[in-house]
């Protein structure tokens, strides 16, 4: 177990969370793409850092946790905020192409319930467009682009409405149609988007965490013995790409891409378990989401531990 400053200080310390994490840094980088944005990759790395640093503010926490919180990010969606940040036109046409309409849809299901009509819809959802390029309200200053708020820990598209739903319900009880993040701010209430983090416990949790373990479980027994050999050296041996590269005679860039294929396909069969979990019913989108959440908040079993039982079985097949 990591002593708590030596854990702060990998986090706080942008050339120490570099270096200390570089495998787990390698493979997000490959699963993002962030180069599709020319964004310099230092700039996604400290979206990483920054990101690990907020999630594991308390504590010390043991170095494979944090290599797993790191690759189980929305990384492609963290990529194209942190482009937008940057102020990259192409990702500025594409998160408009793409989440412009459903951000207005939002909008008017969000309202839809207080009698509000489709131009009141566009314009809740276009006040936050002038934030998320860091214009205040007035159009008169720059300010922290709300898209720095973004950690990745959620799809982009889910962040954004439950940032659209919170600004709603802040503009209900100020009783204005606008106010800005400074404005908040400067009245000592936190920014909207940071009130995310303080839901209530969910008195579901736990039932939550314990249908993920059995489904976690259920989905490495399903992987075919490669694929576990795989998961086992780098999350249980900890080896680098590279390492594992040379005893399975592939590339590095290879390994990476088969890492992050497994780990895609284990979140497809972990979902689809939570979604049939017997006996019915099993969870909805929403709840699935919540499951994978505060599995990463609150890791429910040794994963090492299933790695290893599940590596000597392929070995004996």
């Amino acid at each position: 177990m990591l002593q708590p400053m030596a854990q702060q200080s990998a986090l706080e310390s942008p050339q120490i969370f570099a270096t200390r994490y570089a495998r787990a840094i390698d493979l997000a980088c490959a699963e993002a793409q962030w180069d599709r944005w020319k964004l310099p990759q230092t700039c996604f790395v400290e979206a990483l850092r920054r990101s690990a640093e907020k999630h594991f503010r308390a504590g010390s926490v043991e170095d494979a946790r944090i290599e797993a919180y790191l690759t189980s990010l929305h990384l492609q969606d963290l990529a194209l905020a942190c482009a937008c940040t940057e102020g990259s036109e192409a990702a500025w046409d594409f998160f408009v192409a793409n989440f412009k309409s459903g951000l207005r849809a939002s909008a008017g299901a969000i309202l839809r319930g207080a009698g509000g009509g489709a131009g009141r819809a566009d314009e809740l959802a276009d006040s936050l467009y002038a934030e998320l390029y860091g214009i205040s309200a007035t159009g008169a200053q720059k300010r922290k682009c709300l898209f720095e708020y973004f950690h990745g820990r959620s799809k982009l598209s889910t962040w954004l409405r439950s940032v659209l739903a919170q600004r709603h319900v802040d503009l209900l009880r100020t009783g204005q149609r606008t106010v800005s993040l400074e404005a908040e701010e400067e009245e000592g209430q936190r920014p909207a988007v940071a009130a995310i983090d303080a839901a209530p416990s969910d008195p579901d949790r736990e039932k939550y965490l314990g249908m993920f373990h059995r489904a976690l479980l259920a989905a490495l027994a399903e992987l075919p013995a490669r694929q576990r050999l795989l998961l086992a050296q780098y999350y249980v041996d900890r080896l680098t790409l590279a390492e594992i590269g040379r005893i399975l005679r592939e590339h590095e860039s290879t390994i990476s891409r088969q890492l992050a294929q497994v780990r895609r396909e284990l979140r497809e069969r972990v979902t689809r378990s939570l979604r049939m979990e017997t006996p019915p019913p099993g969870l909805d989108d929403a709840q699935i989401a919540l499951t994978f959440e505060y599995s990463l908040e609150d890791w429910p079993f040794d994963l090492s531990r299933a790695l290893v039982r599940e590596e000597k079985t392929a070995g004996s097949e």
